[in-house]
């Protein structure tokens, strides 16, 4: 019996500490109620309820475990939800304040674009008219400047005209500059020759200088002739010989003799002479008619007597006289092609 008794209440000793108490004291009064010992396999029945209410125990604590801090955790986002609603709520009352200020903005600009409309409605008719009175103005200003542009072309084409015109009479004036230069240096260099040929009479005699672009060989009477005379004296024969040895060869120079007297009459009876214009224009042939005979060619030589009207000094002297009653031989280089392009340039350009 004792056996038996150990046999059943040994596992009831070795059960964990945590055993409830109501469950050992079912334990006990089932072992007394027993009429003796219980049999093996019922106790083993009753521990293997016992080991599953145990873990149906732990199971429900764990599970309790986890539905106090899911709880928490609930608790906490509650918290938190009830922060973000009271947040919303004020945030909800200054957007309803913003709402109505906006509303009342709006209809202030609905009320000002309402007449922003109408004052542009007016403003786009004055503009539109305005356009017409622009465009116009636009179209006038273009027929305008279609003018201007035609008139440009014109100008520039007759300064087209004008340049080429100038540029030619560049270079007309250039050839006749280059044709006066040498026309210059033509009359100097025959000055130098009659002045080389003539050179042994004395300068009160016979004087040979450049004038308005000739050569005036200036003879006086008292080489040429006696008072009153149309004969030329030997030394004035010798002079013009000279002379007309250097004439001859000068081809493109033509000879022009004029007489001159002084202002006292010549006296009366002088056989086919009037007066001074007689003396005078007779001294002027006889001269040319020397020059011929020289070797000057007839066509070259003119011959015109001045009288007393053409003085270098005034005759009130028998000096002033003297110079007075001369010759002068005038060479004047042949001047056609200069005088060609003179009159070449005076033309008017069409």
């Amino acid at each position: 019996m004792c056996g038996l008794l150990a046999h059943v209440f040994c596992p009831i000793l070795s059960v964990k500490k945590s055993t409830s108490p109501l469950l050992l004291a079912a334990f006990v009064v089932a072992s007394t109620a027993l009429p003796g010992c219980v049999a093996s396999k019922k106790f083993d029945d009753l521990k293997a309820r016992h080991e599953a209410t145990e873990q149906a125990r732990e199971s429900a604590e764990r599970q309790a475990r986890e539905a106090v801090a899911e709880l928490k955790k609930a608790n906490e986002e509650l918290s938190a939800l009830r922060l973000e609603n009271k947040r919303l709520v004020n945030d909800s009352a200054q957007t309803g304040t913003i709402l109505r200020r906006t509303q009342g903005l709006y209809r202030e600009l609905s009320d000002t674009y309402d007449k922003l409309l109408k004052n542009n409605e007016k403003v786009l008719a004055n503009k539109n008219a305005d356009y017409q009175k622009v465009a116009q103005d636009l179209a006038r200003r273009e027929a305008e400047l279609g003018d201007l542009a035609n008139n440009l072309n014109k100008s520039r084409n007759e300064i087209d005209k004008l340049a080429a015109d100038v540029k030619s009479r560049e270079a007309k004036l250039a050839e006749l500059e280059k044709a006066l230069a040498e026309k210059d240096a033509a009359v100097n260099a025959l000055k130098a020759k009659v002045s080389n040929a003539l050179l042994s009479f004395k300068a009160s005699d016979l004087q040979v200088q450049v004038k308005d672009g000739k050569v005036y060989v200036s003879l006086s009477e008292q080489l040429l002739f006696k008072s009153g005379s149309t004969k030329v004296d030997p030394k004035g024969q010798e002079a013009l010989t000279k002379l007309a040895g250097v004439l001859k060869e000068q081809r493109d120079v033509n000879v022009v003799v004029e007489g001159h007297t002084d202002n006292v009459p010549i006296l009366k009876g002088t056989a086919g002479m009037a007066d001074n214009w007689d003396l005078s224009a007779l001294r002027a042939t006889e001269i040319a008619r020397l020059l011929t005979v020289g070797g000057v060619q007839p066509e070259r030589v003119t011959a015109s007597g001045r009288s007393q009207y053409v003085p270098v000094a005034k005759n009130d002297s028998p000096q002033n006289k003297a110079l007075n009653r001369r010759t002068e031989i005038i060479l004047t280089p042949k001047l056609d092609e200069l005088f060609q392009m003179l009159e070449s340039n005076s033309t008017p350009a069409k």
